[in-house]
């Protein structure tokens, strides 16, 4: 019978330490709450401030997009608008021989009008130095 007495005087001790550690847990528990709600309206004026600041940043750059479009769509210069004609000119001149070399029908177009022009300029060249020598 002491045993059961002792027993239960233990658990009866354990149990008044459970319960005491649970209000401790509790209190510790609504103190961080109470913590975190006055971090919270604390943050919050911070979290106004930011906003506001966002929302001029984005008036800003919705401000400077429409000037680079602006700008963008403004018409260009005439130099650029002759260089773009001549560009054009350029490539359109050339489309039938690429046209040409992409089908398989005809060699790599670029440099065959040069060699030619240097092969020709090779030829008169050796041609002038054979008479100018044979006239000695």
């Amino acid at each position: 019978m002491t045993s059961l007495f002792a027993q239960e005087f233990r658990l009866s001790k354990r149990h008044e330490e459970i319960v005491s550690q649970r209000l401790i847990l509790l209190q510790q528990m609504k103190n961080k709450s109470g913590n975190k709600n006055t971090e919270k309206v604390s943050q919050l004026p911070a979290a106004e401030t930011a906003f506001k600041r966002n929302l001029s940043l984005l008036k800003d750059i919705e401000a400077a997009e429409k000037s680079l479009q602006t700008r963008i769509h403004q018409h260009p210069l005439p130099e650029v608008l002759s260089l773009e004609a001549r560009y054009w000119a350029s490539v359109e001149d050339y489309i039938p021989k690429w046209k040409q070399f992409l089908l398989g029908r005809a060699p790599y177009p670029i440099g065959v009008e040069n060699h030619d022009k240097t092969e020709n300029n090779l030829q008169k060249k050796a041609a002038k130095q054979l008479t100018s020598s044979h006239a000695f």
